[in-house]
């Protein structure tokens, strides 16, 4: 039986990383971190059940550095995979496919979920909730 030449499928070591795709990459694991995300969210609320010292020590634990810096990590997670949601939904109806505006919508994406996370946490600041 002979055997022919078959060219091979291009790896991803051949391929230009571009804006899209690495959002793409982005929006699927903004959508894992939001499922993770809840189950301390679903503690935490389960915790306000239990009373004050287990909500105290809940509090203490979303307090600390490491606490702060997921809930910030999960809050960009929320805002990002909003923005680019949206940005799907217009995919959807069959908008804004050309380059440069898939290009301009993907850097709106990323201003707009920087813009809502600062502005989530400089309003949570300025409320002294966190």
């Amino acid at each position: 039986m002979a055997t022919h030449k078959r060219p091979l499928s291009p790896h991803l070591g051949i391929y230009k990383p571009q804006l899209t795709s690495f959002m793409s990459i982005l929006h699927r694991a903004t959508g894992i971190a939001l499922a993770v995300g809840l189950l301390p969210l679903t503690y935490w609320l389960y915790s306000i059940s239990l009373g004050p010292e287990a909500y105290e020590q809940v509090q203490s634990i979303v307090g600390s550095p490491v606490g702060l810096i997921l809930l910030f990590g999960w809050s960009f997670a929320l805002f990002y995979h909003l923005c680019n949601g949206i940005r799907h939904l217009f995919w959807d109806a069959g908008m804004g496919f050309d380059i440069k505006t898939a290009y301009t919508s993907g850097y709106l994406v990323w201003i707009a979920a920087f813009a809502l996370t600062a502005g989530a946490w400089l309003l949570a600041m300025m409320r002294g909730t966190l």
